[in-house]
């Protein structure tokens, strides 16, 4: 068996041409872990971040990029995993799936379940993670509901837009294009808004009858901190996941008091094992099932091999996708 892979890993910072393909060794597992043959991994924001010098991984962390991944079990590290050879699994790490083989920590992975295409699962953890930990957790987004998604057509905003919609939940979205709100309606939106044609705080309003939405999650940050606050309905909840306008903003937090606010936000990359093994687990509950029923799949923008992986990137930096990027390893069995 081979003793090196395919891996990418960055010659400096910068755009996507510092991204490499490289020879690495093959990684074997440690005790509750198991080595993965990748078959899809899925190319995500942070990414990004990582690759522009802004995201470094965890300490102790592997250089080689990628925070999700699906594959098939190879091998099984010493105690009681969970998993044999031949599982089709995916999961969340903390670096390492843009490779032929990754390691994963048993707990925080999940069966694949049957029906369930591979480059459909590599898309999946980091996103559906992310979400049901932000929306579903800590904003507790309820049936009845209304979420107000920002960037509604992103990887997140997808997952977003399908799980509540999934769950029994209004869902209205901002957009950058008309052709990207259509998208977003195609998927399930109520409602979507080109914020570059329309003050989305008083086109909420109004589709809210003045109320604002129950929930907002926000990547955008900056000067839509403000705005959301002012937009939330009272006892709302606004998740903040990412400041892609930047994390400093000049606010008035008197509506924080005034409509009783929760403001949270939260980051998953450097969490613990045992706090992603218990999100996999609540996936596992209530996620799979969707999955496996075809209620909620993630749309796929496009797929690129690994050789690809600077025109993978370049086409995140673009803005223009709509739902997620995947990376296909081809394994050759």
């Amino acid at each position: 068996m081979t003793t090196t892979m395919r891996a990418v890993v960055a010659e400096g910072s910068g755009g996507p041409d510092v991204l490499r393909v490289v020879e690495r060794p093959r990684p074997e597992p440690g005790p509750g872990q198991i080595l993965v043959r990748v078959h899809a991994a899925g190319v995500n924001r942070p990414d990004v971040m990582q690759r522009q010098g802004n995201y470094p991984p965890p300490p102790g962390a592997s250089e080689i990029f990628g925070l999700e991944l699906a594959g098939q079990v190879e091998a099984v590290g010493s105690g009681d995993t969970g998993f044999a050879e031949g599982d089709r699994v995916m999961a969340l790490v903390h670096s390492g799936a843009y490779a032929e083989w990754a390691v994963v920590d048993a707990p925080t992975a999940i069966r694949v379940p049957e029906g369930l295409e591979m480059v459909a699962a590599g898309a999946v953890p980091e996103t559906f993670f992310t979400v049901w930990s932000n929306v579903f957790e800590r904003a507790a987004l309820k049936e009845g509901e209304t979420l107000l998604v920002h960037g509604g057509t992103s990887g997140i905003g997808t997952t977003a837009l399908l799980l509540a919609k999934a769950r029994g939940s209004r869902v209205i979205v901002t957009a950058g294009s008309d052709a990207k709100c259509a998208a977003a309606r195609d998927l399930g939106a109520d409602h979507a808004v080109n914020y570059r044609e329309a003050d989305f705080v008083a086109e909420v309003q109004a589709l809210t009858d003045g109320a604002g939405p129950d929930v907002i999650l926000d990547m955008v940050g900056g000067p839509y901190v403000q705005r959301n606050l002012d937009l939330i309905a009272t006892d709302g909840r606004i998740a903040q996941i990412a400041f892609l306008q930047g994390s400093r903003a000049d606010l008035d937090l008197q509506p924080l008091l005034m409509k009783r606010v929760t403001l949270t936000g939260s980051t998953l990359r450097a969490r613990p094992v045992a706090m992603k093994a218990k999100l996999a687990r609540a996936l596992e509950d209530q996620v799979v099932p969707l999955l496996a029923e075809g209620r909620v799949l993630p749309p796929i923008d496009s797929v690129f091999p690994l050789e690809e992986v600077a025109r993978a990137h370049a086409r995140m930096d673009s803005s223009e996708h709509v739902g997620k990027i995947v990376l296909d390893m081809q394994p050759q069995e």
